[in-house]
């Protein structure tokens, strides 16, 4: 019997390479509004957080009213004036191509707002492998376990069924709250140093690795 039936996947540094995107876009947007630019890993702690959260952290001392402007002004570079690609990790599509056909099922919980993943997923044609998902504007932020256990209860998985794998603290976090295994990924976001202090199943430095603990 497969160990898991369900894996959950993040999405930006764990399967697509858009972390030095996101730090980019970040500090562009501090430019444009004429806020303190944060540094690169101010923003690598904050990723994986809904965009709200990113900036009570990021500015603690801004009012929340403030973070339209700079919402805006991030999602405007994104998706427009930053013309840097962002590439889906060597072995991801391979990953998940196998894993389909081991009869796994897919799902993702992503900082994303579900505009920003409806459209990568069909950028990049990997929305046929992925039986759900949660985004950060429909659901509490990581690492509260809301995404998870909503994914649970709407697929019918039992926690123990199901593998979280992630590039970020919060993401193992958010799956130690919901009392499901975890794997993080070191090339993304947070380094493996930081990744262990959640305690994760394993941690992979490449996105095909985890095909032997799914075996």
């Amino acid at each position: 019997m497969k160990p898991y039936e369900l894996v959950i996947f993040d999405w930006d540094g764990t399967l697509m390479d858009s972390v030095s995107k996101i730090v980019t876009c970040m500090q562009q947007m501090a430019t444009a509004v004429s806020i303190e630019i944060p540094s690169e890993q101010a923003v690598r702690d904050v990723i994986g957080l809904s965009m709200e959260e990113a900036f009570k952290v990021l500015y603690p001392l801004m009012p929340v009213t403030d973070f339209g402007p700079m919402i805006n002004s991030y999602k405007d570079h994104y998706l427009t004036l930053n013309k840097t690609p962002s590439p889906l990790f060597d072995g991801s599509e391979l990953l998940l191509n196998e894993l389909s056909s081991r009869d796994y099922r897919l799902a993702v919980a992503t900082g994303k707002g579900r505009n920003g993943l409806n459209r990568v997923l069909s950028e990049t044609g990997l929305g046929r492998h992925f039986e759900s998902s949660r985004c950060a504007d429909e659901s509490k932020s990581k690492p509260n376990p809301d995404m998870i256990l909503e994914l649970l209860e709407e697929l019918k998985v039992s926690p123990n069924r199901a593998l979280m794998v992630g590039d970020s603290l919060h993401d193992l976090n958010m799956a130690n709250n919901a009392g499901v295994d975890a794997v993080g990924v070191s090339y993304g976001a947070h380094s493996e140093s930081r990744l262990l202090q959640a305690r994760p199943k394993a941690i992979i430095h490449h996105p095909t690795e985890l095909l032997t603990i799914c075996e």
